[in-house]
């Protein structure tokens, strides 16, 4: 087995996934998760090929396909050390907008996702005995914002992250496991319909922010990273 880490993305077709992927790319092999597969295999040649950069299709709302994804992490790579549960989606505010299929994606997605992705993957780097899990909040999940589901299911998402990091450090096994929770600001990804340009952050400034939390030496543990644009108010 290797000796180089390997980062597990979800939701690593585009956004703050796929930046992620491609800032640490020449430094883990990764593991490119997310329903749309086309743009994850663009990403993976991108990056040097399976070798480097696995696909693997994965809806983190559906258990089988979680448990599908973990395990053939641990068959290409033989480990993971870094768990970045990164999907998500959200919908228009108001609670009398969007269809309530969608309302069941997105919260089946933002909620259900991350808890299934460190429920498939926490065995193994509990047998290791460390390891990293990174979740993708917002700023949405520290501040309610009028009519918004979404808010709502970030605020389920920083919760989850916060739970968990608080069993770990109860766990005899799991007290080298670190857990970061990521919460940005406006940032111009597809997330908008309209994009938001030079007022928001780009993907890259979040990656970066993750990066930061990856590159920490192993007593520190940084919990959470709240980061705006620097026009932005709330």
């Amino acid at each position: 087995m290797s000796d180089e880490k390997v980062l597990l993305i979800t939701g690593a077709s585009s956004g703050i996934g796929r930046a992620t992927a491609r800032l640490m790319a020449g430094r883990r092999k990764l593991v490119l998760a997310g329903r749309r597969v086309e743009p994850l295999e663009e990403l993976s040649a991108e990056l040097g090929g399976p070798e480097r950069a696995l696909v693997v299709g994965c809806d983190v709302g559906e258990w089988d396909q979680v448990e599908t994804m973990t395990a053939a992490s641990l068959e290409a790579f033989g480990r993971i050390d870094e768990v970045f549960a990164n999907a998500g989606f959200g919908a228009t505010r108001g609670f009398l907008e969007e269809s309530p299929e969608h309302w069941k994606s997105m919260v089946l997605t933002n909620v259900l996702g991350p808890a299934l992705t460190i429920r498939s993957t926490l065995p193994h780097l509990l047998e290791r005995g460390e390891g990293h899990f990174i979740v993708t909040s917002s700023i949405a999940g520290r501040r309610v914002l009028p009519g918004s589901l979404y808010s709502a299911s970030k605020f389920a998402a920083t919760a989850i992250g916060e739970a968990l990091r608080q069993e770990l450090r109860n766990s005899e096994d799991g007290r080298k496991i670190k857990v970061t929770l990521i919460e940005p600001g406006m940032v111009d990804t597809d997330f908008f319909e309209n994009r938001p340009g030079d007022s928001a952050l780009s993907d890259e400034d979040i990656a970066r922010t993750i990066e930061f939390a990856l590159d920490q030496p192993p007593g520190v543990d940084i919990n959470e990273i709240l980061v705006r644009p620097i026009t932005q108010s709330l």
